[in-house]
């Protein structure tokens, strides 16, 4: 979505000095529905237009959003005439929502107009998005290091700030569609991390009942059932991880007339082998 440290950098030369808020009082989340919090309330505006604008400022916080591109993802490319001062009103009006909620000092300084678009100064780790992928960063460091336990405990850290469909109370148009597929896919990868570094801890059985009831519900996930069958095999159920791979073997057959990724066919012929007697 965006260039880590060029965002941090940006903040660093203005950015809660300019709109004078505390980022511990005030936080934002795109994990779910986009809410502003405050007081453990939400003053989030509710005009779905306005609501779209925050959120493409807030996926990019601390950087200057194009017009242009903000434009096209309120009105898919067929803008009114008056675009350029329905925007004008849109900005004034999530200004006059900070101000009345008491949100920032200075609403102008908080959402500047800086050609060719709007920068919306806050911290970065005011952004559940932020925070989430922090997290991950620091999850793929333990990992790397071998710190199976904390790097679990980070990744499980990062996927608790999720609460459901990002962006969900928001209408999304061709932008933000693509940055919520993004941001699930990123989920998805934190998972999956997650479960590996448990296995690399030596949490083979433990896992097995989440994986089961994870490929229930996402059964043409081919990473997560060579999870599961790694899971199954490590705790000396080798029959029932050779029976998962028959099972989502006929299920990739039936629906999409394809066989299971190299990966899980090499995994399939090492739990195979391990069967057989040395000779």
């Amino acid at each position: 979505m965006h260039d880590e440290h060029s965002v941090t950098d940006t903040i660093a030369r203005g950015g809660t000095e300019a709109g004078d808020i505390d980022a511990r009082a005030v936080t934002f989340t795109l994990l779910g529905p986009l809410e502003i919090r405050k007081d453990n309330q939400d003053y989030a505006p509710t005009a779905p237009k306005i609501l779209q604008l925050l959120a493409m400022l807030l996926l990019r916080a601390g950087e200057v959003v194009h017009i242009d591109s903000i434009i096209k993802e309120l009105w898919a490319g067929e803008p009114p005439r008056s675009v350029r001062t329905t925007m004008q009103t849109y900005v004034y009006q999530l200004r006059k929502c900070i101000a009345a909620n008491n949100l920032a000092a200075d609403a102008d300084k908080l959402l500047i107009t800086k050609p060719p678009g709007y920068v919306f100064r806050i911290e970065p780790q005011q952004v559940d998005v932020f925070q989430f992928q922090q997290l991950c960063e620091q999850g793929k460091d333990l990992f790397g290091q071998a710190d199976y336990r904390r790097a679990s405990q980070s990744f499980r850290a990062a996927l608790d700030l999720w609460a459901g469909q990002p962006l969900a109370n928001v209408h999304c148009g061709q932008i933000l569609t693509a940055a919520a597929v993004e941001l699930q896919e990123q989920q998805r990868n934190a998972l999956h991390l997650r479960i590996q570094a448990d296995m690399a801890a030596g949490l083979h059985r433990e896992l097995i009942g989440e994986l089961r009831s994870l490929v229930t519900t996402n059964p043409l996930d081919e990473g997560l059932q060579g999870l599961l069958m790694r899971a199954l095999s490590a705790s000396g159920r080798r029959s029932d991880a050779l029976a998962t791979y028959r099972t989502l073997r006929g299920v990739l057959n039936e629906e999409l007339g394809v066989e299971p990724c190299d990966e899980l066919q090499l995994l399939h012929r090492e739990l195979l082998s391990a069967g057989e007697p040395t000779r």
